[in-house]
């Protein structure tokens, strides 16, 4: 269920970033060429993408060429993942929350899609000041880019960690932009809003587990709208997982660049316009790979969220879901032709104390994925994601009950 593209822990290489350091270094001292020397020295470690956005190379060791945004179109990731998703269209007041919010394409790509009719707020999130500083350093690859630009600069002013300010253009009164320079964990716990939309764009899951927990998904589902929507691009099973432990109907996001599409949460069905795929919602409701990330008290560290969700995997697995391996909760109810494929599924099922891929009790563990009953219980169809998730992990945790 997961990609290279969800657990691979992408980051802005630290040069970059190191550099926009020193220039924020020299500008306090009064140096008003810094900046122009600086975008000089950068264009090195940018990339443009295939709409004329620009992105930052990484740090992935494994593969020097990755960059923070598919090369298909940073900005068009933007649109076709995070804004037309979003459903705001219609709206005459828009809030938004930005999580992550990186170079700022996200918010740009907001306020463009939206026109000039709609009073926007947009509460921006970044912990890396050198990352969402990066924007300055970058041509405007829209419109809207320059008023992006305009309140990291104030922002960045303000706050003492820029000496001059050049970027002319105002910020149209319609418009609010609040930028928070922290983690998104402490940022959420303060808000008194309801949002339209929640962008939450970190880096991958494996990296930045702590803004993936059921505990972070619990904030943002109570500061959500009724018909709200939370939009990311990854598609990874504990994800998914924390948004349903959590109270939230899922869904699959628009594919755009990546092997598979993002994710879509809401606290309503009706917002949620496509299910996740058979096999998804079983592995998410049937195995470990579906173990959330958890982080009770919002404040542990990424390593310490990791480890706590492989323990937990290790304590469920076999025990009471199936292992990941092989992915053995896709073939129940199946037949297998490789010997050696269904030797391994009837190790990992008979583990559990169910017998066969096609036996009663696998039949009836996946019953709720059909239109019409498969195994005798006579439950009603279930029409969404979050249901049949959690009808499955139930069932398949009566059934391990009585086979102890």
């Amino acid at each position: 269920m997961k990609t290279k593209s969800d657990y691979q822990a992408l980051t802005a290489t630290d040069d970059a970033l190191k550099i926009i350091r020193e220039c924020f270094t020299e500008e306090q001292k009064g140096d008003k060429c810094a900046r122009n020397r600086t975008k000089s020295i950068l264009k090195e470690y940018f990339i443009e993408t295939a709409d004329g956005s620009y992105t930052l190379k990484s740090n992935n060791v494994n593969d020097k060429s990755e960059t923070m945004h598919t090369h298909h179109g940073a900005i068009s990731e933007s649109m076709e993942k995070f804004i037309k998703p979003a459903k705001l269209e219609g709206k005459k007041e828009v809030k938004i929350l930005d999580i992550c919010s990186g170079l700022g394409y996200n918010a740009a790509s907001c306020i463009e899609f939206l026109g000039g009719d709609v009073d926007i707020e947009i509460d921006m999130i970044e912990i890396s000041r050198e990352t969402i500083a990066s924007s300055l350093f970058i041509e405007d690859p829209i419109k809207s880019y320059s008023i992006i630009k305009s309140a990291v600069e104030n922002k960045l002013y303000d706050d003492g960690t820029i000496g001059f300010k050049f970027n002319k253009e105002e910020i149209p009164d319609r418009i609010n932009i609040n930028i928070y320079l922290s983690d998104a964990r402490y940022v959420i716990k303060g808000i008194d809003k309801k949002y339209d939309a929640v962008f939450l764009d970190p880096f991958s899951p494996l990296k930045s587990p702590e803004l993936y927990t059921i505990d972070f998904f619990l904030i943002l589902k109570n500061i959500l709208k009724d018909d709200g929507i939370i939009l990311t691009y990854t598609s990874a099973a504990p994800v998914r997982s924390a948004m349903v432990h959590a109270g939230l109907h899922v869904g699959e996001g628009p594919l755009f660049g990546r092997k598979s599409g993002g994710t879509l949460a809401s606290k309503v069905p009706e917002v949620i316009e496509k299910s996740l795929s058979d096999n998804d919602e079983r592995m998410i409701a049937l195995s470990d790979a579906g173990i959330p990330f958890r982080d009770p008290e919002l404040n542990e560290s990424s390593d310490e969220i990791r480890k706590k969700r492989e323990n937990e995997r290790k304590s469920v697995r076999g025990i009471k879901k199936f292992a990941s391996t092989v992915k053995t909760p896709v073939y129940l109810g199946k037949d297998v032709d490789d010997p050696r494929l269904e030797r391994k599924l009837l190790r990992n099922i008979n583990a559990l104390g169910i017998a066969d891929l096609k036996s009663k009790e696998a039949h009836y563990i996946i019953c709720p994925q059909f239109d019409q009953c498969t195994c005798g219980c006579r439950v009603p169809k279930f029409d969404n994601s979050y249901s049949r998730i959690n009808e499955m992990a139930t069932r398949l945790s009566k059934v391990v009950e009585e086979k102890v």
